[in-house]
């Protein structure tokens, strides 16, 4: 399925915001830290700039291992970007591991293709 009306900016850092706020409720503050819904904002924004200026460039340089592995390393590279949103942010926003920050990527793709899936759909 081809998403033709994706999520703009602004609506993708308020659905990565909200997430973030929930995934640090869940989970314990050992495991993945935000120190407030500002905080959490600020992340999705940082996140957002990040997607948008480095991500492409990973990608293009993984395009090899992508292929190899079939699209599973999009995975990788999704969780490097909150690893280096948490450096941008410091300690108030971060992760107690890799894994959990593969953990967050995973949970936060899922969630972005639902809403997205939901808003095209109404």
């Amino acid at each position: 399925m081809i998403f033709t009306n994706q999520l703009g900016f602004f609506q993708r850092v308020l659905v990565n915001g909200i997430a973030f706020i929930a995934l640090a409720g869940l989970m314990p503050n050992q495991l993945f830290y935000v120190s407030g819904i500002l905080v959490a904002f600020v992340a999705a924004i940082v996140l957002g700039l990040l997607n948008a200026l480095v991500k492409p460039i990973l990608i293009l340089l993984s395009l090899p291992i992508t292929v190899l592995s079939m699209g599973l390393f999009y995975f990788v590279i999704n969780a490097l970007m909150l690893q280096m949103t948490s450096a941008f942010m410091g300690s108030s926003f971060h992760f107690a591991s890799f894994g959990v920050t593969f953990l967050v990527a995973l949970i936060l793709s899922a969630v972005n293709v639902i809403i997205s899936t939901y808003l095209q759909r109404h």
